[in-house]
């Protein structure tokens, strides 16, 4: 009797065994996959990205690596609309294209070689200038029009046929004008101090910083990682406010287009920056796995908004139906 007892309670015993094996050895098992997942990502992630993202990408590039090491991320800045044209003119490989203006994907990218665009942080057009600056005293908000107008005063811009900058600081002086009824020529404007254009705006911070210029149109976001001094622009003319949004497609200008003699017109809205994931991506693995860590509002997001690029997800995207179903929470379809 004390014998089959002992054996009833050994068979007890080993069934509890085996019930705790069925429950540990599957969650075992997906640690151990979503290990091996991550050390399966290996080889070089490509990302083409607007200037003005430098600073910050390259530390949620550094953050993602230490999640990821067999990842290598490689950052190309350049001026957004350049960064498009490699893709588009030049054919080069790239996983993800990050612009300061959404509308460089959706006009040169959606749908030949991206099917969906994620809008994901703001910014705004600021004057910035040095302690050395020629009439660094006498600017503010409403006379900074003429000051860089004086013969003795240099300023710099970006090239607009490469850079949202570019064509972005052509509203703003256009805005300007309508804000304080000034009567003088855009062209004139647009004439004075053209051999300090540059292909992209953070282009434009060696010559500030060097003295070689006094002042120069640039982000906000850019001014603060450089901690360089900056003018605030009324919203009426710092392209920053969505609410503005109708006094600020009231200008416009021309770039050149996608075929050689084409002139696009663009106009001016609050600016919104946007990133894709192209459809032939070389890694589409890993760029999908850095999409969620730049979105993610505790990481990617995070550092945006401590580099001075306020988060706006989620947004509006006009490609919601072709988003990846792991990103459509950081967007909206209304």
């Amino acid at each position: 009797m004390q014998g089959q007892k002992e054996h009833v309670m050994s068979l007890r015993k080993l069934q509890l065994f085996a019930l705790s094996l069925a429950l540990i050895l599957p969650v075992t098992a997906c640690r151990n996959q979503s290990k091996n997942s991550k050390e399966a990502m290996t080889g070089d992630l490509i990302i083409f990205h607007a200037g003005s993202l430098s600073v910050p990408f390259k530390e949620i590039a550094g953050a993602f690596m230490r999640e990821n090491p067999g990842v290598n991320v490689l950052l190309e800045p350049a001026g957004s609309v350049a960064s498009a044209r490699k893709i588009t003119d030049l054919g080069r490989p790239c996983d993800i294209l990050a612009s300061s203006d959404y509308h460089v994907i959706d006009n040169m990218l959606i749908p030949r070689y991206a099917t969906w665009n994620l809008r994901f942080a703001a910014n705004e057009m600021v004057i910035a200038y040095t302690d050395r600056s020629r009439s660094r005293d006498l600017i503010d908000s409403s006379s900074w029009y003429q000051i860089l107008l004086k013969n003795d005063v240099i300023f710099g811009r970006a090239d607009p046929n490469q850079d949202p900058c570019g064509y972005r600081t052509i509203f703003t002086i256009k805005l300007a004008q309508k804000y304080t009824g000034d009567t003088t020529p855009t062209a004139r404007f647009l004439k004075k101090d053209i051999s300090y254009m540059r292909p992209k705006e953070v282009d434009l911070m060696p010559l500030l910083e060097t003295g070689t210029v006094d002042y120069i149109f640039i982000y906000r976001s850019v001014a603060e990682q450089h901690h360089v001094r900056y003018l605030l622009l009324p919203d009426e003319i710092n392209l920053k406010n969505p609410a503005f949004n109708d006094l600020y497609a009231g200008v416009s200008t021309e770039i050149l287009g996608e075929r050689p003699g084409e002139r696009v017109t663009v106009h001016g809205e609050a600016m919104v920056y946007g990133v894709t994931v192209l459809t032939q991506a070389p890694d589409h693995e890993a760029a999908m796995a850095f999409m969620q860590f730049l979105m993610d509002p505790g990481k990617g997001m995070a550092i945006m908004e401590r580099n001075g690029q306020p988060s706006v997800v989620p947004s509006f995207c006009g490609q919601y139906n072709a988003l990846p179903m792991s990103l459509k929470k950081y967007a909206r379809n209304d």
